[in-house]
């Protein structure tokens, strides 16, 4: 059973910075893509992040392009989302998604329970 637990989430002035963490458990994380989605009350999950399972390849929403990062380090089962600048609309629950197969193309198919991130004027 794949099992992901989100990390570093909390509350932010506008302009500072976090970083999210998720530690997977359940399979072998290496053979899979992983992502990034958040979720801002009353509207959709979109996907923020993702990165292939080698971490050669990333792709980013619009709105965070230049702002935040994703990386994995595979010896440590562990996906990273550095957020910089961070700004009031990037508020929403952050979860941490594991891919299908090897690149996000193929979809995601396990997630965490989500993590608050708030960002404050």
């Amino acid at each position: 059973q794949v099992h992901l637990v989100e990390s570093g989430g909390g509350l932010v002035q506008a302009g500072g910075s976090l970083r999210l963490s998720c530690i997977a458990s359940g399979r072998t994380f290496s053979n899979y893509a992983m992502g990034w989605f958040r979720q801002a009350p009353g509207k959709e999950r979109e996907r923020v992040a993702a990165i292939n399972w080698n971490g050669r390849s990333t792709d980013y929403a619009d709105s965070v392009k230049a702002r935040f990062t994703i990386s994995r380090d595979n010896a440590k089962n562990t996906v990273y989302l550095q957020m910089d600048n961070l700004k009031p609309d990037d508020t929403a629950v952050y979860y941490c998604a594991s891919g299908y197969g090897t690149s996000w193309y193929d979809g995601f198919d396990h997630w965490g329970q989500g993590i608050q991130v708030t960002v404050s004027t």
